[in-house]
């Protein structure tokens, strides 16, 4: 399968494909004109690759999951370390969330829809990464 062909039955574009095979998540062979050629199970790594993305974690992060990105990724057992990651990123989007809502909070009071003195709502938080060692 080329390039555009993975690209459109992935949702992704060419140029994101070859960032993740630059960044060493999927592999291509070369034709004798140079082009890409990917095996059609290149289309689940990609799919599970850009979930993970979606969920919030990086390109790095993703690579902590490459033993499970062949499969049904939302039934494998993520590796400890790969369950640290998440919780990482989990927190990490907790903190924007509380921040963007503080915010949202501020202008509502500032346009006079919610009461000066309004309770702000708790901050959500994520669970601590447990120590593995």
């Amino acid at each position: 399968m080329r390039i555009g062909e993975l690209a459109k039955a992935t949702g992704t574009t060419a140029r994101a494909l070859r960032h993740y095979e630059q960044a060493g998540l999927i592999r291509s062979e070369r034709a004798g004109n140079g082009y890409r050629d990917y095996d059609e199970q290149t289309a689940i790594r990609v799919r599970n690759i850009r979930h993970l993305l979606d969920a919030g974690l990086t390109l790095e992060d993703v690579s902590a999951f490459a033993a499970c990105l062949d499969g049904d990724l939302a039934a494998a057992t993520p590796s400890d370390r790969g369950r640290r990651i998440a919780l990482d990123r989990l927190a990490v989007l907790d903190q924007r969330i509380a921040r963007q809502l503080a915010a949202r909070n501020r202008l509502a009071t500032a346009l006079g829809l919610l009461p000066a003195d309004a309770a702000a709502p708790p901050t959500p938080r994520a669970p601590k990464a447990e120590r593995v060692p």
